[in-house]
């Protein structure tokens, strides 16, 4: 009994102490809460804990900061910021309050009703030095920024400014070259090989954007040969997710080597600021171009003298072209070196010189890129075979290729599909071809065609398919050339017209 009195005791003991234990932490929980004031929130702090970095990972990081870096200090000095003042001249008319005034002027003005005053119209863009002969630097930089401005000065990014003058510019390529003078010694860039160029490559814009002067931002190669840029701009383009905005015009888009690959020239937005849709073109685009500045003062262009067109869906079906890159030509110039050579319209041109033709924009620009005089070898498809044809090309000149009189012939046709069909409201039994297009003053449009013609026959025969169409407009044989057409309800001839 006394061992089970003892254990007892014990018991009673712990027992007390544990709920003495119990009561006091009870106690001082309701004492700290009633200190608590309203609206006091409760804090609970956890311990920091240090996470390292992978010094892998870390060393990798660093490794292609350092090479952003390095770009960067290459390439700052190269590009510089553009500033432009275009003068504008307008008549304004005199009015100081007497009515007559604003017809017939008074006699201070030598009845001149009205003033010439000039507007002076700033612009801010970017550009790049190319090129450097003893104290001249040339910089490249886009025409829609300097081939219209009174007033060129270059900003570096050191601050120093310098003025310039325009060289000369070109609207087909948006292009146009400045220089300016200085005995300072300044870098020149470095131009890449943008044929090399591949979607998910590092892209790396550095211009003026909205006027902040020597600003990098980074991306990648979104795209390649992008077409359809500004209306007669015959450049395909770079597209990038770097930053573009306005004032980049004319600046670089480098590699992650410093290289220059492209011209930052346009971007797609409906804000007007950068949505990650920027494009430039390509920088051998442009490398003839710098020659020509210098020594012509202009771009000269290749002329092949023919009018392409993309084959759609329907005509490459009837010709027997799908799957096939190319381009169709739609017409020819009399006289020029295609036909000269040999190409006649019809020809679905799949080489230039041993490359693939991928598309008629790309044909455009590579034909423009030749030289006069040069010897290029085309590849065309021609009633379902291969023929390849030897051209002298020349140089282009404006006034010649406006010269409508001159292309043969004058018309654009297209198959009769139900698209067409439901908007002309024509008959399911009514079979020909379309015509889209008659140029004006062409020899089609001193035929009489006209748009929306049905041409059902060439020179007595049958042509409602597109070879019999090309066929019979090639024969030579025949002197003269005429179609029959259905226009409206009623079936006639066009005038004849003397082959070229």
């Amino acid at each position: 009994m006394a061992l089970y009195e003892k254990l007892s005791s014990k018991k009673i003991f712990i027992f007390n102490l544990v709920l003495l234990g119990t009561l006091f932490g009870f106690s001082l929980a309701f004492f700290s809460f009633s200190l608590a004031k309203p609206g006091d929130k409760q804090v609970a702090h956890a311990q920091s804990v240090q996470t390292p970095v992978s010094t892998d990972a870390l060393a990798v990081a660093e490794s292609l900061q350092k090479a952003f870096r390095s770009v960067a200090d290459a390439v700052l000095p190269v590009v510089v910021q553009l500033n432009t003042v275009e003068i504008q001249k307008q008549q304004v008319p005199q009015f100081n309050g007497i009515p007559w005034e604003f017809f017939f002027g008074t006699p201070q003005d030598n009845n001149q009703g009205n003033q010439e005053r000039e507007f002076r119209s700033k612009g801010i863009g970017s550009g790049i030095i190319v090129r450097k002969n003893g104290n001249t630097y040339y910089v490249l930089t886009n025409n829609h920024v300097a081939g219209s401005a009174s007033e060129i000065s270059v900003t570096m990014n050191d601050g120093r400014e310098f003025k310039a003058k325009l060289v000369g510019k070109d609207e087909r390529k948006d292009l146009a070259l400045i220089s300016f003078e200085s005995k300072d010694n300044f870098p020149v860039a470095v131009l890449g090989d943008s044929d090399q160029v591949k979607v998910g490559d590092w892209a790396i814009a550095v211009g003026s954007p909205l006027g902040l002067s020597s600003s990098v931002t980074m991306g990648i190669v979104s795209a390649v040969g992008r077409t359809g840029g500004p209306a007669g701009n015959i450049n395909d383009f770079i597209q990038t997710d770097a930053a573009i905005n306005q004032g980049n015009s004319g600046g670089a888009l480098v590699n992650i080597r410093g290289e220059v690959i492209g011209i930052n020239t346009w971007i797609a937005s409906p804000s007007g600021g950068s949505v990650g849709l920027g494009f430039s073109i390509p920088v051998n685009n442009v490398k003839r171009a710098i020659d020509d500045f210098i020594t012509k003062g202009q771009v000269k262009y290749g002329w092949l003298g023919v009018s392409l067109i993309d084959a759609d869906k329907d005509i490459a079906a009837e010709l027997g072209l799908q799957n096939q890159k190319g381009a169709l030509a739609s017409q020819i110039f009399i006289g020029s070196p295609a036909d000269k050579g040999g190409i006649q319209p019809g020809d679905y041109i799949i080489k230039l010189n041993d490359k693939d033709v991928k598309n008629r924009d790309q044909l455009v620009l590579a034909v423009g890129d030749l030289k006069a005089g040069e010897n290029a070898t085309f590849v065309v498809i021609r009633n379902g075979s291969e023929k390849t044809i030897r051209v002298k090309i020349d140089e282009r000149k404006d006034d010649v290729v406006a010269d409508n009189s001159k292309l043969w012939p004058g018309v654009i046709v297209t198959p009769i599909n139900d698209e067409i069909r439901q908007a002309v409201k024509l008959d399911a039994k009514v079979k020909g071809l379309y015509v889209v297009e008659v140029i004006t003053k062409s020899p089609a449009a001193v035929m009489g065609l006209q748009r929306g013609d049905i041409i059902v026959g060439v020179n007595g025969e049958n042509a409602k398919t597109l070879p019999d169409f090309f066929r019979l407009l090639n024969d030579k044989a025949k002197k003269d050339l005429w179609f029959e057409v259905q226009r409206g309800d009623t079936t006639l001839e066009t005038m004849r017209y003397k082959r070229p």
